[in-house]
């Protein structure tokens, strides 16, 4: 028993398409892939200083602070951290896919 073999062609050769992209076409398809590449590198560098720059007074804060050695446990630091993080990531992936994208942004002069 397994999958017939029409089903087994089908699946395997339906990525392939009918229309065959034009070389500008690919062009504009791999300048997309680096723009996305490009937005989660800087996003990723952005999110590794924000953890560390939230982490060191949180935790500092954490220690010295009566009030916020009471009310703020483990998850609270934590929760604190990551959401610093989170919205570096995402705010500077963001800004830099659409950077990436007005770069890329340019119009046929030839036709």
């Amino acid at each position: 028993m397994g999958i017939p073999s029409e089903l087994r062609d089908a699946w395997t050769n339906r990525n392939r398409s009918l229309l065959i992209a034009s070389p500008i076409e690919d062009e504009k398809i791999l300048r997309s892939r680096q723009c996305t590449q490009e937005g989660v590198r800087a996003g990723a560098k952005a999110a590794a200083i924000a953890s560390v720059a939230s982490a060191v007074p949180t935790l500092i804060v954490c220690r010295t602070v009566p009030w916020a050695k009471a009310n703020l446990n483990y998850t609270a630091q934590a929760l604190i951290i990551s959401a610093a993080s989170i919205a570096a990531y995402f705010i500077t992936a963001d800004k830099t896919i659409l950077e990436c994208a007005r770069r890329n942004a340019q119009y046929d002069r030839s036709s």
